[in-house]
């Protein structure tokens, strides 16, 4: 058995385990998108290159199973939109353009989906890509969504520790007009694949991603991105907890987060200890349920990794299974029609509910979610 039957087999056994839902024709176009048009070039390999090009395939693979193989084209084209917005680098550089063009009104999605538009039509690497997929699949929508994970993995390589999208943004800016950005007529998506998909192009084996960029990828520029959000958290909590309980409080998250004890901030701020410890108190109160739940929720849940649509609240597979079994219907509902993208204002009309009722349910969930992940980190120390 060759090599890349091999990899084929086992690819046949995960998918069919993971993805019970999906069709039989869906399922071997993963698998034949995963493994890719040059499946020779398996036999070539070396043992460590074997295992990069491995590393590459589980990388995509869980691209597609978490955030785009059960979402409609236009909830996935959001989530890509949202996922490339939510770098730090990406978004300041954008933001920055914008704000010193004539096209101010313009948003981060706008201008990343003009963009991923002139990328799919000249990028070569992308249009191998696209032309490969229609091999793969003859269902539209799940050609978009093979596009999606594509789109995403391409973007986020690290080339000199930047993503690929900051360059392939810095040539889109080279190309295009003093004046200010070109026109694309509003709220229509980047066209897809399934629309129109160039058959006569050559194939092509186009890539910057190297051997080291790949080993990296998980570990550097994941941390970096980590250590990014983090700052951005911080600087957003501080904002509120300025506007909320004053500077004092500031003063207090900063010491805290230098490692200093409540004695030793007390000490520092010149105040009793006892007010400090009750100053804690409303701060993390301020943090879990308010901050975190109501204001920056989003911002929040990207840098923990516990959101609703792409982390299942932070919970493995088990976890969740767990945890759904403790939630009573009505609470089922809600976090299901939010999995789905349904405002709260829309899923509180439907179950004839107050907006109110509706977040204090959701309130609940998530804590009860934060529960479950802290005994289970709590287990894995002891």
């Amino acid at each position: 058995m060759t090599v890349a039957e091999t990899l084929e087999d086992q690819w046949r056994s995960r998918v069919a385990e993971d993805c019970k839902d999906q069709s039989a024709a869906n399922q071997t176009s993963i698998v034949q998108w995963l493994l890719g048009a040059d499946q020779d070039r398996y036999e070539t390999l070396d043992p460590d290159a074997l295992s990069l090009a491995q590393q590459a395939m589980h990388y995509r693979y869980r691209i597609l199973l978490n955030r785009y193989l059960h979402s409609g084209p236009e909830r996935a084209y959001q989530q890509l939109m949202r996922r490339l917005g939510s770098l730090f680098l990406v978004r300041s550089k954008v933001k920055t353009w914008v704000d010193q063009s004539r096209d101010r009104w313009r948003s981060v999605p706008d201008v990343l989906g003009e963009v991923i538009q002139e990328m799919l039509q000249n990028d070569r690497h992308l249009r191998g890509q696209m032309q490969w997929i229609s091999q793969c699949s003859t269902n539209p929508r799940f050609r978009n969504l093979l596009l999606f994970t594509s789109v995403e993995e391409y973007c986020l390589r690290p080339v000199r520790n930047q993503p690929l999208l900051i360059y392939r943004f810095v040539n889109y800016l080279n190309r295009m007009e003093r004046g200010g950005m070109t026109q694309v007529p509003g709220g229509e998506l980047v066209r897809m694949i399934s629309e129109d998909i160039a058959q006569d192009q050559e194939e092509t084996n186009f890539s910057l991603f190297d051997n080291q960029a790949l080993n990296q990828y998980q570990s550097q520029q994941d941390w970096e991105d980590l250590q990014l959000q983090r700052r951005v958290v911080q600087q957003e909590f501080e904002h509120y907890l300025a506007d909320a309980l004053g500077d004092q409080a500031v003063d207090w998250l900063r010491l805290y987060l230098q490692g200093e004890n409540q004695e030793a901030i007390a000490q520092t701020l010149g105040v009793p200890v006892k007010q400090i410890y009750r100053l804690r108190e409303k701060i993390n109160y301020h943090a879990v349920k308010v901050f975190a739940l109501k204001v920056r929720p989003e911002l929040v849940e990207d840098w923990l990794g516990t959101s609703l649509t792409d982390h299942r609240l932070g919970l493995n597979p088990q976890q969740w299974a767990t945890f759904q079994e403790g939630l009573t219907p009505q609470q089922q509902q809600i976090i299901t029609q939010l999995q789905e993208g349904e405002a709260v204002r829309a899923i509180a009309k439907a179950l004839n509910l107050k907006t109110s009722q509706v977040m204090g349910e959701w309130s609940k969930v998530y804590l009860a979610a934060q529960s479950l992940r802290n005994l289970a980190n709590e287990d894995g120390e002891t």
